[in-house]
């Protein structure tokens, strides 16, 4: 019996869950009971668990954070199910928990708008009427009357009583329900839950589909000011393709946003509030450079970093047109899931060439990389200069907010640090002896990078030769003919950039303003 209570529990949870989302994919999309609940999860957790997971699973993370989520409704809905089952109330708390609890996440994200719990509501309701339909099914507790007859806590092998039809003790006979009646009630919820959720997988993949259009229908404009080409020389992969482009963020699914609705609204300490579309935006000089963009969660020597050419509006232009007010020290970007990013005015400000992306690598704005704008600021951590999915830019000052990031500890202005990487040999590799080609990138962004050097086991550090770099806002790719001595050896970089300063070999972790100390790779030359 507590098999078919912790069944009907799970059965109800599920039934509830999928008319939540067919209800929000209908009304508000981006409010649905599950996404709600894995944003709160995002947000309350710790700093060095997020950097574990964004280490150990990468882009893996958010499936294996949804994945946890059902499981722990799972076990949710069966314990809800078995109280229910002993009395309706618990039963009935356990659902309206629910609901209330996807309400409120949903509610308090930071894109919420007032209809946004709603379809947590309605989904703890239904779970709490299928609950009960199913759990009417199962065998009363306590005595019943059967065909005049009283039975103390009977329980009927096929055929089992429902208390509630009772009529008063009057000695009449109670409806019977065999286990065809639990199968047959299950059955339909359970095709109702099924085609809810299909329902509303469907409409989230017509929005999907939607935006795709929206972005295959994008023309983008030659830029004005184009970036030269390539220096000769350069090995494969300076440039990152989109599909191999990293990406971390907190998104549990990627936003869907189509440019015909899009507005971009400048705003706060300005003497002139503005409001772009994306036609506006287009139709203003474009520029486009070659630059390398890399998370603050990146370890030494890890994956997070890439370049690529990107296509966008200058933001330096855009904000002298609104005339920031004496005081403004931040820019605040927001995306259209609510996301903030804190960003120093003055950066934006000193020349660089910091802009509102349109297109990235000769193509619009993958859906993933922020499309249809995403905000990039050369030479800080993503974290501090690169909102994807913007929709909102505001002018304050560090004061007197503090963006998403610097809420959960980390630094309020994120300078990239000098780095380099081993990409060849890799970790563990067993190269021939003799000449062994040694390669990789390092950066310096804003600063450039003036040398690399090598250092094998102990030995004196020797000085890689640098491919040329386009600018200083890319990583330099570096090459070095190492003569291999049988045995096991172990690796070690370390750049120098323009001013000369020399790449530290302190090792820290990412948290709370970039990792540092130098790479290293162990191989054995056979």
């Amino acid at each position: 019996m507590k098999i078919r209570a912790a069944c009907s529990g799970v059965l109800a949870a599920a039934a509830g869950i999928a008319i939540g989302e067919l209800f929000a994919a209908l009304v508000v999309p981006a409010a649905g009971p599950v996404v709600g609940v894995g944003g709160v999860i995002i947000d309350a957790t710790p700093t060095p668990v997020k950097e574990w997971a964004v280490r150990t699973f990468g882009t893996n993370d958010k499936p294996l954070l949804l994945t946890g989520i059902a499981a722990g409704l799972v076990v949710f809905a069966a314990v809800v199910g078995v109280l229910g089952q002993r009395r309706r109330v618990f039963g009935l708390a356990g659902a309206a928990l629910l609901g209330l609890a996807g309400a409120a996440a949903a509610a308090s994200r930071p894109a919420a708008g007032p209809l946004d719990g709603l379809p947590s509501l309605l989904g703890g309701a239904v779970a709490a009427g299928a609950l009960l339909l199913l759990l009417r099914t199962l065998a009363p507790s306590g005595s019943a009357v059967v065909a005049g007859a009283v039975a103390d806590d009977a329980v009927i092998e096929d055929a089992v009583v429902d208390s509630a039809v009772v009529d008063g003790g009057a000695g009449r006979p109670a409806r019977l329900l065999d286990r065809r009646g639990f199968i047959g009630t299950a059955a339909i919820i359970g095709a109702g839950a099924a085609v809810a959720g299909g329902g509303a997988a469907a409409l989230h993949a017509a929005g999907r589909n939607a935006a795709d259009r929206s972005r295959e229908a994008v023309r983008l404009p030659a830029p004005t000011s184009a970036a030269p080409p390539l220096p000769a020389g350069l090995d494969p992969g300076f440039v990152t393709t989109n599909r191999d482009f990293y990406r971390v963020d907190t998104a549990l699914t990627v936003p869907r946003v189509d440019v015909s609705s899009w507005r971009l609204r400048i705003k706060g300490m300005v003497g002139r509030p503005l409001e772009l579309s994306f036609d506006d935006l287009l139709r203003r000089p474009l520029i486009e450079r070659d630059i390398t963009l890399n998370c603050v969660s990146n370890e030494v020597g890890g994956p997070y970093v890439g370049t690529a050419r990107w296509l966008g509006v200058s933001l330096a232009d855009l904000l002298r047109e609104v005339r920031p007010a004496a005081g403004a020290d931040q820019l605040v970007a927001r995306s259209v899931d609510g996301m903030t990013i804190g960003t120093p005015l003055s950066v934006v400000l000193d020349g660089r060439d910091a802009m509102l992306c349109v297109g990235m690598n000769g193509e619009p704005l993958p859906l993933d990389h922020g499309f249809p704008v995403r905000m990039l600021t050369p030479g800080l951590y993503g974290y501090a200069g690169a909102c994807k999915w913007v929709t909102e830019l505001e002018l304050t000052t560090f004061d007197a907010y503090d963006a998403y990031w610097v809420q959960r500890g980390w630094a309020a202005r994120g300078p990239v640090k000098t780095a380099s990487r081993i990409d060849r040999p890799l970790p563990f590799a067993r190269p021939a002896a003799g000449t062994v080609h040694v390669a990789g990138v390092a950066w310096a962004q804003g600063r450039g990078v003036a040398s690399v050097e090598v250092q094998v086991d102990d030995g004196p550090w020797q000085a890689a030769t640098l491919l040329p770099a386009p600018t200083n806002d890319t990583w330099v790719q570096w090459r070095l003919d190492w003569a291999a001595t049988p045995g096991s050896h172990l690796l070690r970089v370390r750049a120098t950039d323009k001013t000369g300063a020399v790449q530290t070999a302190d090792r820290v972790t990412p948290f709370p303003d970039g990792a540092t100390g130098w790479h290293s790779v162990t191989v054995t030359a056979v």
